[in-house]
């Protein structure tokens, strides 16, 4: 059934990610142009919900943002309107529960739905806001691809894109100097990013945190390498990959962070270790961070970014509040927040499967990955 709408609103927090401002321009001008709804989006996440910070989002506005990487409305991935830190009145900081001024500053700009373009911790927060009655529908944001309700997430491409370049470019180097080089990519605790970026760009050597590794496998692997007459070897690891005991590199702990947990550095640890163990090379690391995030989108996340924009305005308009937008085989569909939440609570995240086709297929063609 139709909906009676007049207004929505769009927040996009958490960390950046490709394709965010290609979906933000979609919903805009499909709920412009094909539904005649006003459009306005709070700046910096949640933390512009709270203060009232909002922008008008108008066709002229967003037309040209299609290829922009990041996001025109800003982002925090460190306010949860939830658990919110404010002024205590004695000099000092607490947290609290301020929802219910995000809910009244929806009411006070007239807004009848509240899209909200995050990951696990934004979404969360989505949740609650449904819970208490506010119209809601989520658009997973994650470069990593590890929602297990989607088949694929805008961003993924992209990043894994530029970490196929960076691949590239180090295979040269490596080449030249007879070399390993490690290159340590994004992901979290998801290996899709440098899986594929290590199948597509030639990477020898593949460390995943879904397949625990050795070192002295990593080393085995580079002699044969050493002895097939290929004596360079590129290493792609995941930020989230750990050692057979379990081990990750944690880069730092922020403390007023909802995942306070920063993986990285791991690259730079494998580095020391191998360079102790395989003297015939010199051992380097490189660390892209961040830089994946960045630049122009792939074509494919701005078709993709279309299809869950779209989508997204089409549940609006049936009144499916509550739910995400997914996408499964070819075909777009929504599922509900709290099954989206509550997996991920559990742990239930999309995770390589170290026994599936794109593993054996890698190992098919003497990837390594660190395993045996």
């Amino acid at each position: 059934m139709e909906q009676n709408i007049k207004k929505i609103a769009l927040l996009s927090g958490g960390g950046d990610c490709p394709g965010l401002n290609a979906v933000i321009r979609t919903i805009t001008k499909t709920a412009i142009e094909k539904y005649g709804w006003e459009v306005i989006g709070y700046v910096y996440g949640y933390r512009g919900l709270y203060n009232n910070n909002y922008v008008d989002l108008t066709v002229e506005k967003v037309e040209n943002i299609y290829k922009e990487g990041g996001t025109i409305l800003y982002s925090s991935n460190k306010d949860n309107l939830f658990d919110y830190l404010v002024d205590d009145g004695k000099g000092g900081k607490v947290k609290k529960d301020v929802s219910d001024v995000g809910v009244e500053n929806l009411k006070k700009a007239g807004v009848d739905v509240l899209v909200v373009l995050g990951g696990d911790g934004t979404l969360t927060s989505a949740r609650d806001f449904s819970r208490k009655g506010v119209n809601v529908i989520g658009v997973p944001k994650t470069m990593d691809n590890d929602l297990a309700s989607t088949d694929v997430t805008y961003g993924f491409m992209s990043a894994m894109s530029v970490g196929t370049e960076f691949i590239d470019r180090l295979q040269t180097t490596a080449k030249s100097h007879h070399r390993v080089i490690l290159c340590e990519l994004m992901g979290r605790d998801a290996g899709w990013i440098t899986l594929y970026a290590g199948l597509a760009g030639n990477a020898g050597i593949c460390l995943i945190p879904e397949i625990p590794f050795k070192v002295e496998n990593i080393v085995k692997a580079v002699k044969r390498r050493d002895e097939q007459g290929l004596p360079y070897t590129v290493i792609a690891v995941a930020e989230g990959a750990k050692y057979a005991d379990g081990t990750k590199v944690i880069g730092k702990i922020v403390e007023d962070s909802p995942d306070p947990v920063r993986l990285g550095g791991i690259a730079k640890q494998l580095e020391n270790d191998l360079e102790k163990l395989i003297p015939n090379h010199e051992v380097r690391s490189v660390n892209p961070g961040h830089i994946i995030r960045g630049g122009d989108i792939s074509a494919y996340d701005r078709i993709l970014s279309v299809r869950y924009g779209v989508a997204a305005c089409e549940l609006i308009n049936e009144g499916h509040f509550g739910n995400v937008v997914t996408i499964n085989g070819d075909k777009m569909g929504y599922t509900s927040l709290e099954e989206v939440i509550g997996a991920a609570k559990i742990g239930q995240q999309k995770h390589v499967d170290p026994n599936g086709e794109l593993v054996k297929a890698a190992k098919a063609i003497g990837i390594s990955f660190g395993d045996e």
